[in-house]
This record gives structure tokens, C-alpha cells and sequence, in this order.
């Protein structure tokens, strides 16, 4: 619990103060016509990349969950270790096409660029198993996976952003149902070794997930 409100105040701190530096310099008059991202599509990327960022840190509380020594899981720790670090890459991979495609400064909104990431507050510390943890990642990879799919729909239709649509088909949603069908099996494996092994089945799927 320390570890992640730990993370959570240094977010906090960074972001604080990226939000105060501010350059002294005038802003040049650059192009925009190369700036063509229509304003819904991006906010439905800019939400996108919030549930990233709000996923990475549920994952990271799990970890350390199972890290703690009156639990000592470290298999269940490193398989959410390695979530939390996956959705934190996904954040950071939609906010660099966002740069690519100029979406960060289309509307020169500075609150729109400082406000883009919010601290998430994790509420739930504790899981009574790894069974229900594992339930509830899938639970959140299938509305990462929504989420995703609801970018898509609205920037295809009249938007027409091709581009971006192929990207995230292609770049993350075959990653999603991947993990999905993968969290899955790994839930019914461990069932059937707690139905007949009990607590020691755990036990055993635990030193599993380290391999």
C-alpha cells in the first residue's frame, strides 16, 4: 500500500510540475493544415489514454498486493508487474501518434495538454485470491478492450481516420484479445488445481507464473 501511494504522489509531483513550466519564448506561427485530426476523435484517444494510465496503476497495486510478505505470491507479482508496465507502454504509444499527427496542439488549449493525464486513485488494495484478481484483470481488459474498439467506431464513420483506425486494429486489439483468451486459461487452470489441491494449488500456480 505504501509502494503504490508512493507512485501515486510522485505522479502527482511530476505533473504538478510539467503543468508550471512555462517557456518565455514566442510561439513561432507554424502550418496547421497538416493538423486534420477531428477534435471528438481525439478526445476519445485522450480518454483512451487515461484508462492505460488507470489500468498500469490497478495492475501495479495487485503487484504489490502479492509482494507483500504476509502474502508472498512473487509469481502473481511479476505477472502484474509486467501488466502494469505493457499498459503504461500503450499509453505512451497513443500519446506519441497523438504528437505525430499534431493532436496535442490542435486547438492550442493549454489546459487541453496539462489536464491530458490524470492521477488515478486506486481504491481497491486487497484481493481475496489470485483467482479474483485474475477475474478482475479480465474484467478490465475487456473494457480496455471496449474502450478501444469505441475509438474505432468513432473515428471511422464520417471522421474517416483510416489511419488511425488500422493502428489501433492492428497495433492493439489483437494484443487485447490475446490477453484476453490468455487470462482466461490461466483463470480456469487455477480453478481446477484450488478444487483439487485447495490452497496449495495456488501455491504451486504461483511458482508457475515465475518460469
Amino acid at each position: 500500500m505504501k509502494q503504490v501511494l508512493a507512485l501515486a504522489i510522485a505522479f502527482s509531483m511530476v505533473f504538478m510540475a510539467s503543468a508550471s513550466l512555462k517557456c518565455s519564448l514566442d510561439v513561432p506561427e507554424i502550418p496547421k493544415d497538416w493538423q486534420d485530426m477531428f477534435k471528438s476523435c481525439i478526445e476519445k484517444m485522450r480518454t483512451q489514454i487515461q484508462m492505460e494510465v488507470d489500468a498500469s496503476m490497478k495492475y501495479l497495486a495487485m503487484a504489490a498486493y502479492f509482494s507483500r510478505d504476509t502474502v508472498n505470491r512473487p509469481g502473481f507479482a511479476k505477472h502484474f508487474f509486467e501488466a502494469s508496465s505493457e499498459e503504461r507502454e500503450h499509453a505512451n504509444k497513443l500519446i506519441e501518434y497523438l504528437l505525430m499527427r499534431g493532436g496535442l496542439n490542435t486547438f492550442n488549449e493549454t489546459s487541453y495538454i496539462t489536464s491530458l493525464i490524470k492521477v488515478p486513485m486506486v481504491k481497491k488494495l486487497e484481493w481475496e485470491s489470485g483467482v479474483d484478481a485474475l477475474e478482475e484483470a479480465l474484467k478490465l481488459e475487456a473494457e480496455v478492450t471496449r474502450s478501444i474498439r469505441d475509438v474505432i467506431k468513432t473515428c471511422e464513420g464520417d471522421v474517416n481516420d483510416y489511419h488511425l483506425v488500422d493502428y489501433l486494429t492492428g497495433e492493439f486489439l489483437e494484443e487485447q484479445y490475446n490477453g484476453q483468451r490468455e487470462l482466461a486459461g490461466k483463470i480456469s487452470t487455477l480453478r481446477k488445481m484450488m478444487k483439487t489441491h485447495g490452497t496449495i494449488g495456488e501455491f504451486m500456480y504461483d511458482k508457475k507464473l515465475l518460469e
